[in-house]
């Protein structure tokens, strides 16, 4: 059986070791490849799903193929969180943005661990809180933040989420992301790299100056941060 100090994930790594072993026998190791769907819109959720590394983007879509990411996760959160709400599909899509590994676990399995344990079930509701912040902070910032603002904001979410500075990530998935025109990300991307705060080349973004980077983020960056740090503790 999976053995608790083996695990990255945050919230895994926080259980109890009770809560853990209610998890832990139905926890399947699953590679995660750029662009697989973990969490498919308007179908039943068929797993729960916990990074060790890589992030997913949850991207609301229209039915005119327009998308852009609501928010995303990684090693701190997990993945099918409507089921802890009682719904059994999402009407919008997760799916690898940056390759990992993480663990997957039967919905039905992670229902009756879930309502088994107050605990258990207390922690992960405590994180969908957190993702539900940064989704109305996406909002606020995709509605009142300048482009480089909200570029700089979303370079330090996903900063947050890997080990070391390079960001494998390609002009056209970030102006998806950011629901802009590639050329204004191009555009951005080079202010940016002019003032010294990241080096981008093809397919690959490295931080070189973050706490410039949350600065020049503002109050866009730092609220979901701290409401994570406070119910739960550090990424």
């Amino acid at each position: 059986m999976l053995a608790q100090s083996s695990v990255s994930n945050r919230l895994l790594s926080l259980l109890s070791s009770a809560d853990f072993a209610l998890l832990a026998p139905h926890l399947e190791p699953l590679k995660l490849e750029v662009n697989k769907t973990v969490v498919p819109a308007n179908k039943t959720i068929q797993h729960a799903f916990f990074l060790e590394s890589g992030i997913v983007s949850v991207v609301a879509s229209r039915a005119d193929a327009q998308s852009i990411e609501v928010g995303i996760y990684g090693r701190e959160g997990m993945g099918g969180f409507p089921l802890l709400l009682g719904s059994d599909q999402s009407p919008h899509d997760q799916y690898i943005q940056l390759a990992g590994a993480g663990y997957r676990i039967k919905a039905a399995a992670f229902l009756r661990a879930v309502q088994g344990s107050q605990t258990l079930n207390r922690l992960l509701l405590r994180y969908v809180h957190a993702f539900t912040t940064q989704t109305a902070q996406t909002a606020l910032a995709n509605g009142s933040s300048y482009i480089d603002e909200r570029l700089a904001r979303w370079l330090l979410m996903c900063h947050d989420r890997i080990d070391g500075d390079v960001l494998p990530l390609t002009h056209r998935f970030l102006s998806m992301m950011l629901g802009v025109r590639r050329s204004g990300v191009t555009d951005t991307l080079h202010i940016l790299e002019g003032r010294r705060l990241i080096r981008a080349t093809r397919g690959e973004i490295t931080i070189l100056d973050r706490a410039r980077l949350e600065r020049l983020a503002g109050a866009s960056y730092g609220l979901p941060e701290a409401e994570y740090r406070r119910l739960i503790g550090e990424f």
